[in-house]
């Protein structure tokens, strides 16, 4: 079991889970972060260091991987998205591995739900 980041840190990018990882097992997009989920070792430390709760178990969505899209609730949709993103970008991304000051717009998007629309995947 690992860990990944949900959409919940889009435009928020707090990284409190940075400074905590014991595997530096984080990746940094303009507007969110990821999760290698190869380098986690699933410690769990970084899930409780996050202010908008953004990061969860790979359990969320183990039983769900091999289920058919059309079976699906929205919830389970965004977090197997949410997981291959961690995947693919955690691979693209540069790695972080200290703290940085949270995006400007974190204190307007912290609470907002369904905040997939707002992926950057800066590939420049």
């Amino acid at each position: 079991m690992t860990h990944f980041v949900t959409d919940k840190c889009i435009k928020c990018k707090y990284t409190d889970c940075v400074e905590v990882c014991p595997v530096d097992c984080f990746y940094e997009g303009k507007n969110m972060l990821v999760i290698n989920p190869d380098e986690c070792i699933d410690c769990g430390v970084c899930i409780s260091e996050c202010p908008v709760d953004a990061i969860v178990t790979d359990d969320s969505i183990k039983d769900i991987s091999e289920l058919d899209e059309d079976l699906l609730s929205s919830e389970q949709k965004t977090f197997k998205s949410f997981y291959n993103i961690n995947v693919k970008y955690s691979q693209k991304w540069p790695n972080i591995t200290a703290k940085k000051q949270p995006l400007g717009t974190a204190e307007e998007y912290k609470e907002k739900k369904d905040k997939a629309a707002y992926f950057f995947e800066n590939l420049e």
